[in-house]
């Protein structure tokens, strides 16, 4: 790899893909981001990291085999970060087809698209803590614990892990997943339960008089911090043989406890603004979700600093900034 190695990062617009690219440039790297229409997309996350003109950008369309090629081609990386596709669960029951177009067939065009210019090219693919599904009260997943996808966006990130591990296996790619768990920060989008949360707290502890609904709130989920994740990304791909990573806390939090502790940091009782509504229930959820990084932290010497507090924190006080 050269001293100036080429990145790619495929869905460079989200939280993590902004996070990447600024975690690259810092690094050295020349970073090149994809969006299926470079020219009109906003890179609102871009711009607010201050990285915006330091980074070039692409079309290509995931789900078009021959624009994936092309665009490799053209950018001829040393590392690809495919963080792209439909990225809302709620979303994906209303959307399973795109979703699983947009995540498994994206994911497996951009295998093939190596495989076939056969050139050295690393693959990180973004896998998610979706698909273990529900682990119990007393649950906790690793590297090693089986699969049971619970909505159309698990089911799509789990076919995607499994091409990558298939050609890892069949045609000697250097190709790896990364399975985090949620990871929140300052660039989350505003369908996102979170930044929905935080949004609205902040709004009210200022005056206004709406409510907020929300569907279920007793799930549990390991809540990191996002540019502490792109950070392991990182090194998951720097390693030499290719294996894959589970990435998280550790420790898991209920979203009632985000809710509290959120409206708790503006001087506000959740219980006086927030409204459940069955309308807002998934057709099947994740009760409880927990990881255990303990490969991360053995092999790569990653660990999540910021622990649940301390991230709600960061988000209260980036939202009040903002506001």
């Amino acid at each position: 790899m050269s001293s100036h190695p080429r990145a790619l990062i495929c869905g460079i617009s989200g939280q993590d893909g902004a996070w990447l690219a600024r975690l690259l440039l810092d690094k050295g790297y020349k970073v090149t981001g994809t969006s299926r229409d470079a020219q009109m997309a906003a890179f609102s996350n871009l711009q607010r990291l201050g990285i915006l003109d330091q980074v070039e950008l692409c079309s290509m369309a995931h789900n078009d085999f021959r624009s994936v090629l092309q665009t490799l081609v053209q950018v001829e990386p040393d590392e690809i970060y495919n963080l792209g596709g439909q990225s809302s669960v709620g979303l994906s029951f209303q959307l399973p087809v795109e979703t699983l177009e947009s995540i498994a067939t994206g994911t497996l065009n951009l295998l093939e698209a190596v495989r076939f210019i056969g050139k050295p090219i690393r693959i990180y693919n973004a896998g998610s803590s979706e698909c273990f599904g529900d682990l119990g009260e007393t649950g906790v997943a690793d590297e090693k614990t089986l699969f049971h996808p619970r909505s159309p966006y698990a089911v799509a990130k789990a076919a995607a892990y499994w091409e990558v591990s298939n050609y890892r296996e069949a045609y000697g790619l250097h190709a790896c997943s990364g399975i985090l768990f949620n990871h929140e920060s300052e660039l989350r989008a505003q369908r996102f339960v979170t930044k929905k949360i935080v949004s609205a707290a902040v709004r009210i502890s200022r005056g206004s008089d709406e409510s907020l609904a929300l569907g279920n709130i007793d799930v549990w989920r390991d809540w990191g911090y996002a540019p502490e994740y792109v950070e392991g990304m990182w090194l998951i791909m720097q390693r030499d043989s290719p294996e894959d990573f589970v990435l998280a806390t550790g420790k898991s939090n209920s979203l009632r406890d985000f809710v509290s502790a959120v409206f708790a940091a503006v001087d506000l009782d959740w219980q006086d603004h927030v409204q459940i509504q069955d309308s807002y229930y998934r057709p099947s959820d994740i009760n409880y979700s927990r990881g255990n990084p303990e490969k991360a932290l053995r092999e790569l010497n990653w660990e999540a600093r910021t622990q649940f507090p301390e991230l709600v924190a960061k988000l209260v006080d980036a939202e009040i900034a903002r506001a």
